[in-house]
């Protein structure tokens, strides 16, 4: 199961390389970051900035849920590309840190999750493949999408990576 989270180390330096594109893109076409990084697709949408701060909080949250250990706290205070790299590559090595063996064999352990006013339980393979994996390809597609309906150049291979 700990291979299957090489999937959301993927898509988080993907994420990573998107990003980096919207920050240069900022600086060549003389568009304050904040315009980007404040944009929505939608108005009832969380802007960018919300959007790369929940790829990291559920990739970082569920990879410790898995593991049986506490996820380090990240303040939602970044305000620029450059903060938002640091804590997409900062979930990145959080993740990294955590074994094969933390990971490999919960895959019936039993995850609970409060969310609102409910609570959610899954089984950790499902935790993983049914949840954590799908909101972190919505968030990370969205983010894209954000920046690109502004004018980013970006690709299918931005968001899927080189092979």
């Amino acid at each position: 199961m700990s291979a299957v989270l090489f999937s959301l180390v993927r898509s988080l330096q993907n994420l990573v390389n998107i990003l980096e594109k919207g920050s240069a893109h900022a600086v060549a076409k003389n568009i304050e970051p904040s315009v980007l990084l404040n944009s929505r697709l939608y108005p009832d949408m969380f802007p960018l900035v919300k959007q790369v701060q929940i790829v990291s909080d559920i990739s970082r949250r569920g990879a410790a849920r898995l593991a049986g250990v506490e996820a380090p706290a990240m303040e939602d205070n970044e305000t620029t590309f450059a903060e938002l790299i640091d804590r997409i590559q900062r979930t990145i090595s959080f993740i990294e840190s955590l074994s094969a063996e933390q990971i490999d064999g919960t895959e019936e352990k039993e995850i609970t999750l409060p969310i609102r006013d409910m609570t959610l339980k899954f089984s950790g393979i499902n935790f993983l493949l049914y949840f954590v994996i799908p909101n972190v390809y919505f968030h990370v597609t969205t983010s894209y999408g954000i920046l690109r309906h502004n004018g980013v150049e970006l690709g299918k291979l931005d968001f899927l990576g080189k092979p």
